[in-house]
């Protein structure tokens, strides 16, 4: 930064948020969280729940119980949400077996796999929290980036491909994930009891971070080019891997995606990221950490809505942003190569890898692996991994792959669902398996909406609507939120529902099925019992005037969003 650039940040501390002057005052991640966990009750103070997001903690209470706890004049159920960096999602056996436990002891007996690839737990009290990070750490995993205003998970196609190509990548992403990863002791002081670091204003251990880390979060995804099935445009940097027989030719980059959008503030809004750059892999260290620096330095650290890079991009252009990049790692940068993309589909069902090796890949509605009445998700998937220990892939599209099997055992392991009463991804329609929801309620404190526990019938609901139009097999992605900050990215959701006010959505209709287009608004305050209705008039025109092969996001987009909402306008004047 030039002194000009560094006297004007300094000037803007004035003007810090909140949320900017606590991560400021919190000692690098340690606040008074460690004095809190002995305090006797049953929640954490407003600075240390900030504090706590770094460490991969969200402080939560049931919101189910509210209303009646108010009338009663007791405090809040308060419980603690857990989530885990899994870089790449991929987990062993054991560490799977470790998950499975920690949620029959603190998570209410239930996991949930998230959009970015790894694993929350709910349900957890703040009595229990210790014990749980910790037995997170003895399978050698860490909850430290799990949130918070720094790189989170990174994410990558969940496919168990083989070959150097392959592995070449894999390392690369490591790569990022270790030089990224917050280096403050504070973590292992807190909840491992490590050797406490004696403070002061002189020293620093955040060479990359800093005091105050980043002005907001920050999420870097790997793709393979032809396959987003990890949506690569919803992330601050998308990295696609080009391929050169057996080696990685480079990487192009994509930088200042982002789904979050508050709906009080029409200025904020969804964006996908751009080609920026093309990068041999010997450069994608250097460049990757100069992108985060550049947003470490300018990113808004005022008004936290605007604080995304996506805002700095809009707000600076993408010319100033490059020259940033290239004046921090020394370096012209090349053009980005075009990128064209075969699939965004999800890995489900049985396949052989390039070794011949067997992996399946199982439907988990929503991401939330629990046992129910019908279906024993939760303990066939313990059993299966218990008898063949095989490497588990996490999706983010909240599903899950088994991998390194033989072929035989894949077929065992199908029967074993089946007598669980877990369908197999064949039998499904594909809406049911391209569909997302978050968890929203009873857990989470931004929602205002249901969307996980309501969606399963939305969704069946919507099957219904295509069979009757005779369009059964046409897969359509589906995804809810019952909030407008779009954790189950239904900005690029061919349909997507975002919770307005409670039992009311907003529809989203036409993104592009491989992920390369947004969304538009299409009707709003539409009641959750009428969702599936309200789209009647545009399925019916798709079902009758769609071209061979096209999706409905494409369909939506060639036909134009104001001729679907004047086939409704007809409907409802009729």
């Amino acid at each position: 930064m030039s002194e000009q650039d560094v006297e004007a940040r300094e000037q803007g501390a004035s003007k810090w948020s909140k949320v900017e002057r606590i991560k400021d005052a919190s000692r690098q991640l340690r606040g008074t969280i460690a004095e809190a966990l002995t305090d006797g009750t049953p929640r954490f103070s407003e600075e240390n729940v900030q504090v706590l997001k770094f460490h991969g903690v969200y402080q939560q209470d049931d919101r189910d119980l509210r209303k009646a706890l108010k009338q009663e004049g007791k405090e809040r159920a308060y419980r603690m949400m857990v989530r885990t960096r899994i870089p790449g999602g991929v987990l062993n056996a054991d560490q799977y077996l470790q998950f499975d436990r920690l949620a029959d002891l603190y998570g209410g007996g239930q996991l949930r796999i998230t959009t970015r690839q790894t694993f929350q737990l709910h349900y957890i009290l703040k009595q229990n929290l210790k014990e749980t990070i910790r037995g997170i750490h003895e399978v050698l995993l860490t909850t430290l980036g799990g949130c918070g205003d720094q790189v989170r998970n990174t994410i990558c196609c969940a496919a168990p491909h083989s070959g150097p190509f392959y592995d070449q990548v894999r390392e690369d992403l490591r790569t990022l994930v270790n030089a990224f990863a917050a280096k403050t002791n504070a973590y292992h002081e807190i909840w491992l009891d490590g050797e406490r670091l004696q403070l002061d204003d002189g020293v620093e251990e955040e060479p990359l971070y800093g005091r105050t880390y980043l002005p907001r979060k920050f999420k870097i995804a790997f793709a393979y080019e032809g396959d987003n099935c990890c949506d690569v445009y919803s992330n601050d940097i998308g990295v696609v891997a080009h391929r050169a027989g057996d080696a990685v030719a480079g990487y192009t980059l994509l930088v200042g995606g982002g789904m979050g959008r508050t709906a009080s503030d029409k200025q904020t809004h969804p964006a996908l990221a751009k080609p920026f750059a093309f990068v041999p892999p010997s450069a994608l260290l250097d460049v990757c950490t100069a992108i985060l620096k550049v947003q470490r330095d300018f990113g808004n650290r005022a008004d936290r809505k605007f604080a995304r890079m996506k805002y700095l991009l809009e707000e600076r252009g993408l010319d100033w942003f490059r020259s940033q990049v290239e004046a921090s790692c020394g370096t012209t940068l090349q053009p980005p190569r075009a990128l064209v993309w075969g699939s965004s589909e999800d890995h489900l069902g049985s396949h052989t890898d390039e070794a011949g090796q067997g992996y399946i890949g199982i439907f988990v509605e929503s991401g939330r692996v629990r046992d129910t009445p019908e279906v024993a998700l939760k303990s066939v998937l313990r059993d299966v991994v218990e008898k063949y220990r095989p490497t588990v892939r996490l999706t983010t599209q909240q599903n899950l792959i088994l991998a390194d099997l033989t072929v035989d055992e894949v077929k065992e392991i199908e029967q074993m669902l089946t007598d669980a009463g877990v369908p197999l991804a064949e039998d499904l329609a594909q809406t049911r398996t391209a569909s997302m929801a978050c968890v929203a309620m009873p857990t989470c404190g931004l929602a205002i909406a249901e969307s996980e526990r309501v969606f399963p019938e939305v969704v069946r609901a919507f099957e219904a609507l295509q069979a009757e139009l005779g369009i059964p097999d046409v897969p359509i992605s589906l995804r809810m939120t019952g909030c407008p900050n779009g954790c189950a990215r239904p900005y690029i959701a061919e349909i997507g529902f975002v919770g307005r006010v409670l039992g009311k959505y907003d529809i989203y209709l036409g993104a592009s099925p491989d992920g390369t287009r947004v969304n538009t608004p299409f009707r709003e305050m539409i009641p959750l019992a009428d969702l599936a209705e309200a789209l009647r008039p545009a399925l019916t025109a798709f079902a009758r005037g769609r071209q061979e092969g096209e999706r409905f996001g494409d369909y939506v987009h060639r036909v134009g969003i104001d001729a679907l909402r004047s086939l409704h306008a007809v409907r409802v004047k009729v």
